[in-house]
């Protein structure tokens, strides 16, 4: 071996160790996005409608994720989300247990009880099923004010997205505002008082019931996400961060790509603005997926200069194929290849080093 392919193969190999050495770092916060209903052609209509891109590509892995349930081929969110929060296969429609009604703890209350700051921000009711994924335990996702009371059974510090009614309009009388301000919350009804807290605990209830569909939502999502990390980087500890881009499901169960679209970018938007962040610290893991596809979405053809595509649905339903899984910083690397919806919360778990 001449002295210039010892000069390579010595450089590769810095490189490599270099490559391998960045990847290995732990981080000390993870934002984990759910698009709810987002499949590939839901990514590629609203990355076509785009211009041909979207922050999303900025992530450097990418994976697929398995989505089906314990009893079904074809998942809900209820089901769906606990796969992603608790780590378990359960039934369609149930919350944060197993199959046979055992409460298991989701990776944001592991996170809360090993000192991590914890939060969520949805663009539906804090109730709905993947929200409640990752902070109650109830046999049904429709069981509104019960997952609304769970809310109180634990510590997290930031919650925001609608569901104000399940909290305050009770049929068993109960004030669940008045319990949150004795627990200390800020409980704010706007976003102009959501962006005025920087620390302590919030309560962001800003609809009575779901939120508002695009374009009347506005920058609800991106705003409140980073109103949530402003509050949640107070801790030296570290953060886990859950944020849902809720109606890209809602828009694909009317098979109605333009709203599709319109879901996707403000999803898209708040990616950026996480993505911003996370280049900014070095030290936040942001993971980016799917509880189901939603509509059998197809995209046939279209005009990639022309900002078109033609799209057509198969179901008004979720479909049982697997979604993609996207990373972007210290930790990303463990969520490529093809792997099952339940993985995700040890793995963040064995990256924060809790348990």
């Amino acid at each position: 071996m001449n002295t210039r392919s010892k000069l390579i193969v010595i450089l590769y190999l810095f490189l490599s160790i270099s490559t391998l050495s960045l990847y290995a770092k732990n981080p000390r916060n993870v934002i984990f996005m759910i698009g709810d209903g987002m499949g590939i052609s839901q990514i590629y209509a609203a990355m076509v409608a785009n211009g041909n891109t979207l922050n999303l590509e900025r992530c450097t892995f990418t994976g697929l994720v398995k989505t089906y349930s314990f009893n079904d081929f074809t998942t809900d969110s209820g089901a769906g989300g606990t796969a992603l929060a608790c780590g378990v296969k359960t039934k369609n429609s149930m919350i944060g247990m197993t199959p046979d009604s055992i409460a298991v703890e989701s990776i944001l209350e592991v996170a809360e009880r090993n000192g991590l700051s914890t939060g969520m921000v949805v663009a539906c009711a804090v109730t709905h099923a993947t929200p409640a994924s990752f902070i109650a335990h109830q046999p049904n996702r429709n069981m509104n004010e019960e997952i609304a009371s769970d809310f109180l059974k634990t510590d997290i510090d930031v919650f925001i997205g609608g569901g104000k009614k399940y909290f305050a309009e009770r049929t068993d009388n109960r004030n669940l505002i008045d319990e949150l301000k004795q627990k200390n919350y800020t409980v704010a009804y706007s976003m102009n008082e959501v962006m005025a807290v920087k620390s302590g605990k919030l309560a962001g209830l800003l609809y009575d019931d779901q939120n508002v569909a695009m374009p009347e939502r506005g920058t609800m999502l991106a705003d409140a996400t980073m109103a949530a990390i402003d509050i949640l980087d107070n801790n030296k500890k570290g953060f886990f961060l859950m944020i849902e881009g809720s109606q890209i499901d809602w828009a694909s169960h009317d098979n109605h790509a333009e709203n599709v679209v319109r879901e996707m970018l403000d999803f898209d938007q708040t990616i950026g603005r996480v993505l911003d962040y996370a280049e900014k610290t070095g030290n936040t893991l942001v993971i980016i997926t799917s509880d189901h596809e939603t509509g059998g979405m197809t995209i046939p053809s279209g005009n990639i200069e022309k900002r078109q595509f033609n799209a057509q649905f198969s179901t008004k339903g979720h479909s049982g194929v697997p979604v993609p899984v996207f990373t972007f910083g210290p930790g990303a690397q463990n969520f490529t290849r093809i792997i099952e919806n339940t993985s995700f919360k040890s793995k963040i778990e064995k990256l924060l080093k809790i348990k």
